[in-house]
């Protein structure tokens, strides 16, 4: 019998015994079989620990016990004396539908992400995810799941629930984690933020169906292979901009202890080994400029004409600002350098530059006009 085992002891057509004995571990509800019997008054009932019984009367929730060992009378049935007009000391058996719910901890559910999640990155695009972890809750409110989930179904398991848990969990994950901006760099750094923010909002949807979300964790955010391998290359080319001034320091240090083991030679081996350690430094730096220019584009720098990085934000070089793409589009009419948009001279000739917007009242300006057009101010 799903849900697990039940004891029924009938004297003639009547119940005596009511209890419920779990065998599978993960049911939350499960109706007492009474097969059309009347319950015994004085029969006895079971309440395990980690179990509550609730009596429905012709489809109203009555009386509800928690755990311990009952014998059936109307000072402990209340509800059901009042509803059926019971008097005190009422004997004769009656009728009513018994569920037990299970109120233990259901702990380490598994849940992930059906279909993937899209979200836009400013380095990658559209992006698609994935994610997966656990959650823990428990029954809070037994005849809250009873009237808003259970209904008249006999047994009702974690599997059942699992899968509305999972399309919840799925909905306020994509809505967090979309909504942070957090780039896709920086996702795995976001974990503990991204669980306790889902945990607010999955225990507002839980509680109205009669649950209590006792804990919620993102074990994992996945991306495709493909943006991965690109995560990858970016970290590899930062390691490589960070290691070309140690090779080149490195070197140098090698040629030097090697000159203090030819005393004869020293300052002829210094200067070949310097030499070779800078000619190597240069190559590589020369590569590593190349790899990176060619592999994620780039753009230069205003102030000293140096190549920066397409996801660079200040010159390798001078340290200057990098451009932006608005500012890219400006060069001087002379020597042709790049000039930012509110420079007023060029940066590499010292040629006078003409603004783009009037400065007085921020309208756009044809090139070469002395006036603005708009409010007469000299330029």
């Amino acid at each position: 019998m799903n849900g697990g085992t039940f004891m029924s002891i009938f004297s003639g057509q009547f119940i005596e015994v009511i209890e419920w004995l779990d065998t599978t571990g993960n049911t939350i509800v499960y109706r007492f079989p009474h097969h059309n019997n009347d319950i015994k008054m004085g029969a006895q009932l079971t309440v395990r620990e980690s179990q509550i019984a609730v009596f429905i009367n012709e489809g109203v929730i009555a009386d509800v016990f928690g755990p311990g060992r009952y014998e059936l009378s109307t000072e402990n049935l209340p509800v059901m004396s009042r509803l059926n007009s019971w008097q005190f000391g009422f004997r004769s058996p009656f009728k009513a539908e018994v569920y037990f719910i299970s109120s233990r901890q259901f702990l380490n559910q598994r849940w992930g992400t059906k279909k993937p999640i899209m979200m836009r990155d400013q380095d990658f695009g559209v992006v698609r995810f994935r994610s997966f972890g656990t959650y823990s809750y428990r029954v809070a409110d037994p005849q809250l799941l009873l009237r808003e989930i259970v209904g008249t179904n006999p047994y009702f398991t974690a599997e059942t629930i699992g899968e509305q848990f999972k399309n919840m969990i799925q909905t306020v994950v994509a809505d967090v984690i979309v909504s942070s901006k957090i780039p896709v760099l920086d996702l795995a750094g976001q974990y503990g933020e991204f669980s306790a923010q889902s945990t607010e909002k999955l225990a507002a949807k839980f509680k109205p169906l009669g649950f209590e979300l006792l804990g919620f964790q993102i074990e994992n955010i996945s991306l495709p292979n493909e943006v991965e391998q690109m995560i990858d290359k970016r970290t590899g080319v930062g390691i490589m901009n960070d290691s070309i001034d140690q090779y080149s320091q490195l070197q140098a240090a090698d040629s030097m202890r090697e000159a203090a083991r030819n005393p004869g030679n020293s300052f002829a081996g210094m200067g070949v080994g310097l030499g070779v350690g800078e000619m190597i430094g240069q190559t590589v730096q020369k590569a590593f400029s190349s790899f990176r220019s060619s592999t994620f584009g780039s753009k230069k720098c205003v102030q000293c004409g140096e190549s920066i990085p397409a996801v660079g934000k200040f010159c390798p070089k001078c340290g200057t600002p990098a451009p932006s793409e608005q500012a890219q589009r400006k060069s001087c009419g002379k020597c042709g350098a790049a000039v930012g948009e509110n420079d007023r001279f060029c940066p590499a000739c010292g040629t006078p530059q003409q603004p783009t917007n009037c400065p007085n009242c921020n309208s756009k300006l044809a090139p070469g006009v002395r006036f603005c057009p708009q409010c007469g101010c000299k330029l």
